[in-house]
C-alpha cells in the first residue's frame, strides 16, 4: 500500500510548474539568464574569462535571491518594502523623551561640600557609635 504525505497546513503547498519550480522562480531565473548570459558572452573576450563570469554572477544575484530567499512565508521584495516602510516611509514618532538619571549631575544641594569621604549624615554617624 502506498503511503503519500498530507501536509495539515496547505497554504504552504505551492504549485510547482517545470522542474520542480514555481511560477514566480521561473521568471526571477529567466530574468537572471537573460541579464547574465549576455553580459558573459560579451564581455569575456575584453575583460578575461574569470573576471566576466565573476561579473556575471554578481548580476545574476539579486534576482536569484528575489527568486530563492523566504522568509516566515514572505518573499525577499515583501521583506525589503516592509524594512524600507518602517524605517524611512513611517518612521516610529517619540511621544517623550526620558532623562537619564545616572547621566545628569547632581544638584549642588545633594553633591555638597565634603571632604575626605564623609558621605553619612551626621544623624547616621551619631547612631553608629
Amino acid at each position: 500500500m502506498a503511503f503519500v504525505s498530507v501536509p495539515k497546513d496547505l497554504t504552504k503547498v505551492k504549485n510547482k510548474v517545470v522542474l520542480n519550480l514555481t511560477k514566480r522562480q521561473l521568471i526571477c531565473l529567466s530574468a537572471a539568464a537573460a541579464i547574465g548570459l549576455p553580459f558573459y558572452f560579451l564581455t569575456r573576450e575584453w575583460i578575461g574569462t574569470t573576471n566576466a563570469a565573476t561579473g556575471m554572477v554578481l548580476l545574476m544575484l539579486p534576482a536569484f535571491l528575489f527568486a530563492m530567499y523566504e522568509k516566515d512565508g514572505l518573499p525577499l521584495e515583501k521583506i525589503l518594502w516592509n524594512i524600507v516602510t518602517v524605517k524611512f516611509l513611517k518612521p516610529a514618532v517619540r511621544r517623550y523623551e526620558v532623562e537619564n538619571f545616572y547621566e545628569m549631575e547632581p544638584p549642588e544641594a545633594v553633591r555638597g561640600d565634603r571632604k575626605g569621604g564623609d558621605h553619612l549624615g551626621k544623624k547616621r554617624r551619631n547612631r553608629s557609635r
